[in-house]
């Protein structure tokens, strides 16, 4: 990876003599020669996207420093190595636009959103007081769903997602991206995270390297709730938690504690939800980022 983040920052050419450079300048005539058959083939360089053009899917492209990357009505402006992110809502159209404008690139094209079928469960006879909040509650959650907002607002600028993700936690799958339930006759919003459910305690860790925006031991819908931003506006929520062991501000890497599993807030079991939202708009399928290798490249065109 870090090679591959080089070989973007040689391609630019943007400063006259940069630190390879004048490694180069200052060795004699055969190491000179040596160091630059080794340096990477400017004249083909990696272009492209990592990730799958489906619903609930992220990409991970890069086009170079200065390149802005749009889909459909998502617009990514790239990092000063080349890196953008890219969200597809869970109701993508059969095909957006794809379009790239960089230096020396540029592409145009419909492109193919490969559509998924999500589940729906239908439940009748639940009582309404655990579908409705109760209203004496609405100053609380008025207040949290404020905090929330604010913390979704801010914006890290580092590269946490070039990782790639491992899991949080240990468990069993009870709840996947995308499923809805209608109760009552009445359709709730879609299942936006990827539960496990797994004994009070277990831990969770930073699937991804960022920076923790929000930390609240016991939010009302939520628990114990961390959200972690992992750049370009791409956050992991992490939800129910019996504790949380990081604070807002903190610096993590992957694998790191950041809490443990519990059955706070609004849930019927100690269990973790994961769920990542992309610039505060919409949510991406956290098991697409467990597959999601940002080294695999491929050209888009």
């Amino acid at each position: 990876m870090i090679g591959l983040i080089a070989a973007f920052i040689l391609q630019s050419g943007t400063a006259p003599l940069d630190p390879i450079g004048e490694m180069i300048a200052s060795q004699s005539p055969d190491a000179r020669e040596a160091v630059v058959m080794a340096a990477p083939t400017l004249s083909e360089p990696v272009q492209g996207c990592a990730g799958d053009f489906a619903e609930g899917a992220l990409l991970i492209c890069n086009y170079g420093p200065g390149s802005q990357v749009s889909l459909g009505d998502v617009t990514a402006q790239a990092d000063g190595s080349g890196w953008t992110v890219l969200g597809i809502p869970r109701d993508a159209p059969g095909e957006l636009r794809f379009t790239v404008a960089a230096a020396g690139e540029r592409i145009d094209r419909m492109q193919p959103i490969t559509q998924r079928e999500f589940a729906i469960q239908r439940i009748e006879g639940v009582p309404q007081s655990t579908v409705t909040p109760d209203a004496s509650t609405l100053p609380r959650r008025q207040r949290e769903y404020a905090q929330k907002q604010a913390a979704f607002a801010t914006r890290w600028d580092g590269e946490g997602f070039l990782a790639g993700f491992i899991r949080p936690a240990e468990g069993i799958t009870t709840g996947v991206y995308g499923s809805q339930r209608v109760y009552n006759g009445t359709p709730g919003n879609p299942h936006w995270g990827l539960d496990w459910a797994n004994d009070p305690g277990t831990p969770v860790v930073a699937p991804a390297a960022g920076r923790v925006i929000l930390a609240e031991p016991d939010m009302y819908y939520e628990g114990g709730l961390v959200f972690l931003d992992h750049g370009q506006g791409l956050v992991s929520c992490f939800l129910h938690m019996s504790a949380v062991h990081v604070a807002a501000g903190d610096m993590v890497e992957q694998g790191d504690l950041i809490g443990e599993i519990g059955a706070g807030g609004r849930a019927t079991g100690p269990h973790l939800d994961w769920r990542v939202k992309f610039q505060n708009s919409f949510y991406v399928d956290p098991a697409l980022l467990l597959e999601l290798d940002p080294a695999e490249l491929h050209p888009v065109d």
